[in-house]
């Protein structure tokens, strides 16, 4: 493999292991890829350290799973969950766990190549990722009260509705509010707006931010 950087694709579909890595290889990656995740786990211990492709719905262990387990034995090796659910609660439960990214399938190349790169980021560089914490605080700082507390409840993986009710409003204006975090945060994607959240104390209660 020499001094390539290292993609673990985990998907049971051959299809999308194929593609992906297909798609990995021409862009210059050395690839591995396993149909399971206890297949994976059982040969992660001894694998060059790299970045991990999830599939999150998979059977034996879901993507989740594999993820935690990781953790559990100390290996450190960022995480790039893909699904073909886009249930922004999935999103939240998986970068709480410390996924890098989270994308839906079909997922395009941009995407795919943009997610693993600030994957290996967070890995090598340290500096790098206390960088990104202190932009993210500065972000915040621009944000109302409300639009807080709605990044907050997003960060939970809240729907608009329960958001809304939480600050007494309705689920229209916390969708212009999110579009407002969009704009404002500099995101472009859900997991952007996770990555945000994450970062900055988001503590406090819902009463105080009604207004």
């Amino acid at each position: 493999m020499g001094n390539k950087r290292v993609v673990h694709i985990v998907d049971d579909e051959e299809t999308i292991r194929k593609a992906l890595r297909f798609t990995l290889r021409t862009a210059g990656f050395a690839v591995e890829a396993y149909a399971s995740g206890p297949e994976f786990l059982s040969a992660a211990g001894d694998a060059k350290k790299g970045c991990v492709i999830l599939d999150m719905h998979m059977p034996d262990m879901n993507g989740l799973q594999v993820q935690v387990e990781l953790t559990r034995r100390g290996i450190d090796m960022p995480v790039v969950m893909l699904t073909g659910n886009g249930d922004p609660t999935l999103a939240v439960q998986a970068m709480q766990a410390g996924a890098a990214d989270f994308l839906a399938k079909p997922v395009e190349k941009a995407a795919l190549l943009g997610a693993i790169d600030r994957a290996f980021s967070s890995l090598e560089n340290i500096t790098g990722r206390a960088a990104e914490q202190a932009d993210a605080l500065s972000k915040a700082a621009r944000l109302t009260q409300r639009e807080r507390a709605v990044l907050r409840g997003i960060a939970r993986g809240y729907p608009n509705s329960f958001i809304a009710d939480e600050l007494g409003t309705t689920p229209r204006t916390v969708e212009l509010d999110r579009a407002s975090l969009m704009v404002k945060l500099g995101a472009q994607s859900l997991p952007d707006l996770l990555r945000i959240a994450f970062a900055v104390d988001l503590n406090g209660s819902p009463e105080d931010d009604r207004h």
